[in-house]
């Protein structure tokens, strides 16, 4: 069974999805009165669900008139699509982020479901077991970035 979040999130996507410019504006009150939920749970679903990595701008304005805007970023080719990935990552990334990247590669058919698994492998905490943990990120974002380079100049 699904939990109220996910619930929300396919919402979201579906009426995003039919949406003729890729951007839809909502109110987070309607949207919580829609799935009798509060309204903190929206901010959660839209902080988690629809993050850069993942492919979505979000953007709101509070008060009265206030409105959250989602947008769906869609690159031009996989190249760029990497590229895009590969600014997004700074010294380090943290194992959701790096798996939230390789979905939207997936998601977007630049790498195969195959791919995917491999490179959440390679990524995975266990995978990257150190003594000082802290730097399980910075190894991690620097496989995750030569993936990427490999993947946007030899496609």
């Amino acid at each position: 069974m699904r939990n109220t979040s996910d619930i929300i999130e396919q919402y979201l996507k579906a009426v995003l999805t039919q949406s003729e410019q890729d951007l839809i504006e909502i109110k987070r009150s309607e949207i919580a009165e829609r799935f009798q939920c509060v309204p903190s749970q929206i901010n959660y679903v839209i902080r988690t669900r629809f993050t850069v990595e993942k492919g979505y701008f979000v953007e709101s304005k509070r008060g009265g008139g206030g409105y959250i805007r989602i947008s769906k970023v869609t690159p031009s080719d996989q190249a760029e699509l990497c590229g895009h990935l590969q600014k997004l990552i700074q010294d380090k990334v943290d194992q959701h982020t790096a798996e939230s990247m390789i979905a939207r590669l997936l998601e977007e058919e630049a790498i195969t479901p195959r791919e995917a698994k491999m490179m959440e492998a390679a990524i995975q905490r266990e995978v990257l077991s150190l003594t000082y943990p802290q730097d399980r990120d910075y190894i991690r974002a620097n496989v995750l970035r030569a993936m990427l380079y490999r993947l946007q100049y030899e496609m």
